[in-house]
C-alpha cells in the first residue's frame, strides 16, 4: 500500500479570481528553488489517524494557526515517487507574513557531524491559480483544475 499524505488546499476569492495558499519547503535544499517547488501545508497520516484531521494537524504545524472552515474533499492525488495525497478544500483568510513552521533537524553540510534546526515552511503566499501552476511541485498542479471544477468556474 503507497504511502499516504493528507493536506489542504486553502484559498480565498477576490474579484479578480481565487488565490490559493503554497507554502515553501524549508532547508538547503530547497532554498535557491522556486519554480515548481511550492506545496499545499500536507504532511504524513499518523497510524491511525482521521485523514482530514492530519491535513489540518499538517497546515497547523506548517503555518503556525488553525485552519477553520468547510472542509471539503477534493481528491486523491499520486505523486510522482507513488505517495498519495489526500485533499481537502477551504476557504480561509491566512496571513503569510506571520506564518511560524515548526522544525526539523539536519546534518549540515553533509557529513559535517553538525545538525542544525531548519522550518519545514520557510514562507508561505497566496497565488492567482494560473501563477500557482507553475509555483507547485508536478504532482499536485492537478489540484488545481479539481479545485476550479469545485468552485463552478473554468481555470
Amino acid at each position: 500500500m503507497p504511502v499516504r499524505s493528507a493536506g489542504l488546499l486553502i484559498y480565498r476569492l477576490l474579484e479578480s479570481g481565487p488565490e490559493v495558499l503554497l507554502v515553501h519547503p524549508g532547508g538547503p535544499f530547497w532554498a535557491k528553488k522556486d519554480e515548481g517547488a511550492w506545496s499545499i501545508p500536507k504532511g504524513l497520516i499518523e497510524p491511525g489517524e482521521d485523514e482530514l484531521s492530519a491535513a489540518i494537524r499538517e497546515a497547523r504545524e506548517e503555518l503556525g494557526v488553525e485552519i477553520e472552515g468547510a472542509f471539503a474533499p477534493l481528491g486523491e492525488y499520486r505523486q510522482p515517487g507513488g505517495k498519495v495525497v489526500v485533499v481537502w478544500s477551504v476557504e480561509a483568510e491566512v496571513d503569510v507574513e506571520t506564518v511560524r513552521s515548526s522544525e526539523f533537524q539536519l546534518e549540515w553540510p553533509p557529513r559535517s557531524g553538525r545538525f542544525q534546526n531548519f522550518p519545514e515552511v520557510d514562507r508561505a503566499g497566496w497565488f492567482p491559480t494560473a501563477e500557482a501552476e507553475s509555483k507547485l511541485l508536478k504532482g499536485q498542479v492537478a489540484m488545481l483544475a479539481d479545485l476550479a471544477k469545485q468552485l463552478g468556474r473554468s481555470q
